[in-house]
């Protein structure tokens, strides 16, 4: 611990941490849409849910070991140090994750997207009119997704940085498992 901590460092060990987080996701990401191919509504289920838990609880786990190896390497760790690690490792996750989620919208056949809209319009009361408006915003599926992916990782993250570095740091100040 003879390390000093600055802006430079911070962003060097988010992006490492955001790297970190981005595999998994996007790992988890990529066995949903390899369960999605199998045609069984059971495994893709089932896939969905355990793979979500995994991605879920496993970011949970990564950020507080993240935390944890931020503070115990570097002197003067500040929780804010620790917040802006999570928010800015959140940032660069969520960034790989979104990239990720239009790929595989931008490689997904025509017949699954004609087959998307008729389930979406079977399930929705609308004309004929209705359904142009739902096919025009097709088109601008992949930028929608992408934006509203990187804002969910990113609100996510800041969210659980919050709350991560204060647990890290109230169990230092209470003598909890170090």
């Amino acid at each position: 611990m003879t390390k000093q901590i600055d802006n430079t460092v911070l962003w060097n060990e988010a992006a490492k941490a955001g790297a970190y987080f981005g595999a998994v996701s996007v790992g988890c990401l990529a066995l949903k849409e390899w369960a999605g191919t199998s045609g069984s509504t059971f495994l893709i289920q089932a896939a969905s849910i355990i793979l979500w838990a995994v991605e879920f609880f496993g970011c949970i786990l990564l950020m507080k070991n993240v935390m944890l190896s931020l503070r115990d390497r570097y002197e003067d760790v500040k929780m804010a140090d620790t917040y802006r690690l999570g928010r800015r490792a959140a940032l660069l996750s969520g960034l790989l994750l979104a990239s990720a989620q239009v790929l595989f919208i931008l490689q997904m056949p025509q017949a699954e997207m004609d087959e998307f809209v008729n389930q979406l319009m079977t399930s929705l009361p609308v004309g004929a009119a209705g359904r142009e408006e739902v096919e025009g915003m097709m088109d601008k599926l992949p930028v929608i997704t992408f934006f509203s992916q990187w804002i969910y990782c990113f609100l996510y993250g800041t969210v659980l940085s919050s709350v991560m570095s204060r647990y890290i740091f109230l169990q230092k100040l209470f003598g909890g498992n170090q």
